[in-house]
């Protein structure tokens, strides 16, 4: 049997998921190794559905977005979805699982994901298979990295969404509120808050009152500037400190959807204010779409440094961004620590300064 590497897709998809599985490829073929692709996430593993990656099938992925190998977040090997008699039932099938990477002559199984699809490869570790994870998420919330590919992407996006609004604001003297992702972390907000020119960015990090939301934007009405722009993360709390939940859905490494935050603080805005205020929630758009230069460039690192690992006999780590530089810290290291942002970032400073407030003063 051929020395053989594995990858999987798992949780939400992010632009730059095929620039991983092109460079991890390309470097485990030049170490002589075969590369096999399990499909839609654990479920590929677990039910034994993958493909051979080659050079014709990883041809031109580099600037395309979504996953080639097809990606699922409802798909927990430990709690994993069988349909019995009409009915899902959930059940462990890890070992299963297991047993299929040794079957089939998976050294090593690169693992891509966000927080919840890597502590199913450190629970895979402690079974005694040989993972490594590559951290993605557009959430930017993994604190054992300084940044996931996808981010910058889902910033450029964010932005110029903001862009679009506020010239139609402007046009029509609104206020313009704009829902982005991020689940408990505001890093999209506040970036794209930032490059976009919002007054008001609102984010999990910092409690909020709907007075100091209005304090905003009736300070540039009597400045003359009868609109305004508002950015809302999804994982920001009602004034009285409980999330907006959208839904739950049984069996996903997320259960709790977050949504409906940016309604509730438009309605807040316009029955307070008097001004007439629109929602947008960019939702999945943030998701998709080619991978920015930055995102392709990291997801390429990332990569290529997770199949050196692999073919170095080094696993049950996490490539990492540390700085500039591409390192490694164990899974148990890496999963199960969100990277919210500090009251004390530079950032916040620096919108403060600029006048932008957080809906706290």
């Amino acid at each position: 049997m051929p020395k053989r590497l594995g990858i999987l897709t798992g949780g939400g998809d992010c632009p730059g998921l095929n620039a991983v599985i092109r460079a991890a490829t390309k470097t485990a073929c030049s170490h002589g190794y075969e590369m096999i692709g399990f499909l839609d996430g654990y479920t590929g593993v677990v039910e034994g559905r993958y493909i051979k990656l080659e050079p014709p099938v990883i041809s031109g992925l580099l600037h395309r977005g979504g996953t080639i190998l097809g990606t699922n977040n409802r798909s927990n090997p430990f709690y994993f979805p069988v349909k019995e008699n009409g009915e899902v039932t959930y059940r462990d099938m890890s070992d299963k699982a297991v047993a299929r990477l040794e079957q089939m002559g998976i050294e090593v199984l690169l693992v891509v994901g966000g927080d919840g699809t890597l502590a199913g490869a450190r629970d895979f570790k402690a079974k005694g298979a040989r993972v490594i994870g590559i951290p993605k998420t557009i959430d930017n919330d993994l604190a054992a990295t300084d940044q996931t590919f996808g981010f910058d992407t889902a910033v450029r996006t964010a932005t110029e969404a903001l862009d679009k609004l506020h010239t139609t604001a402007e046009s029509h003297h609104r206020v313009m509120v704009l829902e982005l992702m991020g689940r408990y972390a505001g890093w999209i907000a506040l970036y794209s808050g930032l490059a976009g020119g919002a007054d008001v960015i609102l984010i999990p990090e910092i409690p909020w009152r709907i007075e100091g939301v209005l304090k905003k934007i009736e300070a540039r009405r009597a400045e003359g500037k009868p609109f305004s722009i508002v950015v809302v993360a999804e994982g920001v709390k009602s004034p009285e400190g409980e999330l907006v939940v959208q839904r739950r859905v049984e069996g996903s490494v997320e259960r709790v959807r977050l949504g409906g935050i940016g309604q509730l603080v438009g309605k807040l805005i316009e029955e307070k204010s008097g001004i007439e205020t629109r929602v947008t929630v960019l939702g999945h758009i943030q998701r998709g779409g080619s991978p920015s230069s930055y995102d392709r460039v990291l997801a390429t690192r990332f990569g290529v440094a997770a199949a050196e690992l692999a073919v170095k006999g080094i696993h049950g780590v996490m490539v990492c961004l540390q700085g500039n530089t591409i390192s490694y810290v164990t899974l148990e290291e890496a999963v199960g620590k969100p990277r919210i942002i500090p009251l004390d970032h530079e950032l916040l400073a620096t919108a403060r300064a600029i006048g932008i407030s957080f809906g706290d003063d």
